[in-house]
């Protein structure tokens, strides 16, 4: 069978040799791509991440430093005139002062936060913020928002991570459709009783984003309980199932290797012409 370059020579070969590029563009264009954006991402999160510190917390922290600054300065040069010369003096100072001293408020803003956790982590400071966020569950506009909020930050930054490893398999969404799942807990004591059996709750994550999925209730005995790790199963729901874990292919082939009677894919079509 003649290759690329043999085919006939005119318009036939230039539209072969243009279509033979763009084909070579656009795989190796998408796998840069996936090379590059996580790194991208990770690093517009954590500049967004940086400038939204800045904005609702630095920026104000610069602002109480430069109004008890001028306070003092303005205070103890005059202080019969100091109403007056106040206003002024401030305004010149805070033109100086965000102007070159911005990152103080920034820092100052890191500071407050980790002193704002150790006091909620005391005892007194747990009460007295469990009092305020029940007080945020009750009011009209906040409840509806605040909540769901909280889920999101708890699951992303809390330090009680899913303890278990233990990764199943279950029948979901209906019979003879096996999904990946992760074990969490026992079922609920109501579920238990009502179906006189013991009940696993299980979390079954999706593809691609893992941090997102469905819990369900089912019976112990009807999950099968796979020897992988937390980081295959993972590995293998972000990827659709590409990268399978050591020793789960059903060929016993590696990751990438081509099983005996499989067609080939486009890719190696395309390499091997």
């Amino acid at each position: 069978m003649p290759g690329v370059g043999t085919r006939a020579g005119g318009d036939g070969q230039e539209r072969v040799l243009a279509s033979t590029f763009m084909t070579d563009f656009k795989r190796f264009f998408f796998r840069g791509l996936a090379a590059v954006l996580p790194t991208v991402l990770t690093v517009a999160i954590i500049v967004w991440v940086f400038k939204l510190i800045d904005r609702y917390m630095g920026q104000y922290v610069n602002i109480g430093i430069a109004y008890v600054v001028t306070w003092i300065r303005t205070y103890r040069a005059n202080p019969a005139v100091f109403e007056q010369a106040f206003s002024e003096n401030f305004t010149e100072f805070w033109r100086y002062w965000s102007q070159y001293f911005w990152w103080v408020g920034f820092l100052g803003a890191i500071v407050f936060v980790y002193v704002f956790g150790r006091f909620v982590a005391s005892v007194v400071g747990r009460w007295i913020w469990r009092f305020i966020e029940g007080s945020f569950f009750r009011m009209p506009i906040i409840k509806a928002v605040y909540p769901s909020v909280k889920q999101v930050t708890d699951f992303l930054l809390a330090e009680r991570k899913i303890s278990t490893s233990r990764v199943v398999a279950v029948e979901y969404p209906r019979k003879g459709i096996w999904s990946l799942g992760l074990a969490t807990a026992a079922g609920m004591r109501q579920i238990t009783e009502q179906m006189s059996a013991e009940m696993l709750t299980v979390f079954i994550p999706s593809s691609p984003t893992p941090v997102t999925g469905y819990t369900v209730t089912v019976r112990a005995d009807e999950v099968i309980e796979l020897p992988i790790t937390l980081d295959e199963a993972l590995r293998f729901t972000v990827t659709g199932g590409v990268i399978m874990p050591l020793g789960q292919r059903p060929d016993g082939t590696p990751d990438g290797a081509r099983p005996p009677g499989r067609l080939p894919s486009t890719d190696e079509k395309e390499t091997s012409v």
